[in-house]
């Protein structure tokens, strides 16, 4: 579901579809996603941080994907992968900070 999400919002940024849109946040990436606002430009952003978070801490990364794309609770991915929900609430914690902080530095980059 992720690679044809992710494939999908490549497509609609390319320029011909209107590709210089503002990157945002991923508190209000969230947001958007469920009420069902969120752009291709916002769901790239996402992948790539997510992409960075995989290369650097793979269990975290799996625990977005699974919270973020499956849509399951902390305590159903933490079953998932073996984790105590507690651990998973702080890894959840944790990895949003990250790609929260990556998203925007990358947004900041592109302004500047």
């Amino acid at each position: 579901m992720r690679r044809i999400l992710i494939e999908n919002a490549r497509r609609k940024k390319s320029l011909k579809h209107g590709g210089g849109r503002r990157r945002i946040g991923f508190d209000e990436a969230i947001l958007a996603y469920e009420q069902g606002d969120m752009s291709a430009d916002d769901l790239i952003a996402l992948d790539e941080a997510l992409e960075k978070l995989s290369k650097e801490d793979p269990p975290k990364a799996d625990l977005v994907k699974l919270r973020y794309f499956a849509g399951m609770t902390s305590d159903q991915a933490a079953k998932i992968l073996g984790m105590s929900p507690a651990t998973a609430d702080r890894d959840w914690a944790y990895a949003r900070s990250w790609l929260r902080l990556e998203i925007t530095g990358a947004d900041q980059a592109d302004q500047g």
